[in-house]
């Protein structure tokens, strides 16, 4: 047994004071790798108390290694699992599997994942099977409803079930985590590494913006909506309801330049080429890198979006947020009026848009007040995972 075996309550040992915390840190996709490369940085400015391993399932694969190579990160391993045609079931197995072999190569002190992807729900399973310590990065969303969004609130709930620092991004999170009986010396209030990422990068980007406005002239106007939607429970009607209701907009709105960074899954790029393909202030592009996605929001006056972390961004920049869900797990920016929920309904969504286009955005560029965070969530967590092991 190593050292992990012991109690992730608060407290930890003592007897290892001199030796640096070894945690694994696992992420597959590049939601999950902006949120926990501000959280390696925060342990490698650390080096006589923390020795992070890294490592990549690979579960996303270009849009990875681009958030990667920003912020200058480089795994200790790549597991590359993601195949051509993948089921949900395969990289469930494969990624159990790959996982579990790291951890008996490595024996880590602890592991610690971000968020509900199948990365993170079976790198929790590997960590508890080998009675390893997990500590959760944004613990305690919650929709209540297992259909929504699927299959990430089932991912988060299972690796809720055997995490012992549950890192809350907020107060209603970690509610939600005490409704569900786990201790209060289990949870924490830490903010969302998200900030710590974005506060980051908004200053680089602004400091230095040229390059986009070369490669993005029809975001240097005043009146531009940046979109994205990948959520699978939109594949279908959802998505088709929400092209039609953008191709109304870009209508009724000429003025409007319509930025749409597309999904590269084919349930997403087909059907968003096939409806918004020939209007002139449509503008279908590739995913975006990370800093020049944060560039584009800050130049957006609308957001329309089904992302998580969007929802979670955003609000900073002073944009209006449109949520194209039915719920989120992510209420604090609503309940703050920050964001609205529109779901998939053509008119709703044409409807909402409409009035935030005809909303005035203020002119400065000032970092909004955020209800997920103040760019110390990375600090936190590290001397949290300190406190209870070293």
């Amino acid at each position: 047994m190593t050292n992990s075996d012991q109690s992730g309550s608060a407290g930890g040992s003592t007897s290892h004071q001199n030796i640096p915390l070894r945690p694994l840190i696992v992420f597959g996709t590049r939601p999950e790798a902006i949120k926990l490369c501000p959280l390696i940085l925060e342990c490698q400015r650390r080096p006589s108390q923390v020795s992070p391993i890294i490592c990549s399932t690979g579960q996303h694969r270009e849009m990875l290694d681009q958030v990667l190579g920003y912020f200058s990160i480089v795994p200790d391993m790549d597991l590359g699992l993601m195949k051509p045609g993948q089921t949900l079931s395969g990289l469930t197995s494969a990624c159990l599997q790959a996982v579990d072999q790291v951890i008996v190569d490595q024996k880590p002190d602890c592991m610690v994942v971000q968020g509900d992807t199948t990365t993170v729900m079976t790198s929790a399973m590997a960590a508890f099977y080998h009675r390893i310590p997990i500590v959760h990065v944004e613990a305690g969303l919650r929709t209540g409803d297992l259909s929504a969004p699927w299959p990430e609130e089932f991912n988060r709930r299972v690796a809720g079930i055997v995490t012992q620092l549950h890192c809350a991004p907020t107060e209603k999170s970690a509610d939600a985590l005490r409704r569900e009986h786990v201790q209060d010396s289990q949870i924490r209030v830490t903010g969302n590494t998200v900030i710590d990422a974005l506060l980051h990068t908004v200053e680089q980007e602004r400091a230095d913006d040229s390059k986009w406005r070369a490669k993005y002239p029809a975001a240097t106007g005043d009146s531009v909506v940046l979109i994205t939607g990948h959520r699978r429970e939109n594949f279908g009607d959802g998505l088709a309801n929400t092209c039609d209701a953008i191709a109304d907009l870009a209508k009724s709105h000429p003025d409007t330049q319509f930025i749409y960074p597309v999904h590269l899954n084919p349930n997403v790029k087909g059907p968003v080429h096939d409806r918004l393909g020939n209007l002139p202030n449509i503008h279908l592009v590739p995913p975006a890198d990370y800093p020049e996605f944060v560039w584009l929001m800050d130049r957006a006056k609308v957001v329309l979006t089904d992302s998580g972390g969007v929802q979670e961004e955003a609000p900073s920049l002073g944009c209006a947020v449109l949520v194209t869900r039915e719920k989120t797990e992510r209420p604090e920016a609503v309940e703050a009026g920050l964001a609205e929920l529109v779901g998939t309904n053509r008119e709703l969504i044409v409807q909402k848009v409409s009035e935030a286009l005809a909303a005035r955005r203020a002119d400065d560029q000032s970092i909004a007040s955020n209800p997920y965070g103040d760019g110390l969530a990375s600090k936190r967590i590290v001397d949290w995972m300190l406190e209870t092991w070293r």
